[in-house]
Parts: C-alpha cells; sequence; structure tokens
C-alpha cells in the first residue's frame, strides 16, 4: 500500500489515464523480488568476487528486463533458457554460464533495438525522412 508522502498522481496520454506511483510500489505489486544486496565486506574490506558478480549480474538483468516491461518468463522464453534458470540467475544463487549469459543478453539487446526503433518510429509519427 502506498504510505503517505505519496499522494496518488494521475495523467493523462492519449486520452488514457495512467497512475504514477514509485517504482518500488509497482514492483511490489508485480511482486518482483528486490534486487540482491552486495555481499558484506570480507575481513580485509574487500568484496567476495563470485558473490558480488553474481549480485551485480542478477541486478543488470532485473534492472533490463524491466525497462523492457517484461516479466521473468518472457526473458527466459525470449533468451531459450528456462524460467527456473533465469529465476536462480536473478535471486543471485546460481552462477550462470557464459553461453546462459550471451542468451540472455542477445535478447534483451534485441528487445531494447525493437524499444529503441518503436520510440522512433513513434516520433517521427511512422514516416521517414527523406534525404535529397
Amino acid at each position: 500500500m502506498i504510505e503517505p508522502p505519496y499522494a496518488i498522481q494521475t495523467v493523462t496520454l492519449g486520452g488514457e489515464r495512467f497512475v504514477i506511483l514509485p517504482e518500488a510500489e509497482l514492483a511490489r505489486l508485480l511482486g518482483e523480488p528486490p534486487e540482491p544486496e552486495l555481499p558484506p565486506l570480507n575481513e580485509r574490506g574487500n568484496y567476495p568476487a563470485l558473490e558480488t558478480m553474481r549480485a551485480l549480474l542478477s541486478r543488470d538483468l532485473i534492472r533490463s528486463r524491466r525497462a523492457l516491461g517484461w516479466s521473468q518468463a518472457e526473458l527466459a522464453r525470449r533468451a531459450g533458457v528456462r524460467a527456473e534458470t533465469l529465476n536462480r540467475i536473478e535471486q543471485g544463487k546460481h552462477s550462470a554460464s557464459v553461453p546462459t549469459i550471451e542468451k540472455l543478453d542477445r535478447a534483451l539487446k534485441a528487445g531494447e533495438a525493437k524499444a529503441a526503433h518503436a520510440v522512433k518510429a513513434r516520433a517521427t509519427n511512422g514516416r521517414t525522412k527523406r534525404i535529397v
């Protein structure tokens, strides 16, 4: 539930009303787990390498996937990996293999390119510019 200092805000775009809310609240409503925390520093004041890399990879995947509006199942389908595998990677519980990371990366880059193309097409109203 949105706690007070947040007021419900709406905006109308193209005749359709949208609700504006903090991103953390959206994640909570969608049932998205929070991003994994970095592990505690070791006795020498350094982050443990393996656990830190898992957390950083997890954060990058989650942020990229959310920016595209994809669920874990959608990214897994597009990347050709099991949803359970992606879930374990995003929780920082599993070290992904290089081929799995490459599949996920390709799927995310393809999604980002498609989204950028759609934004560009909307900006030009579907018209292509002719250079003479």
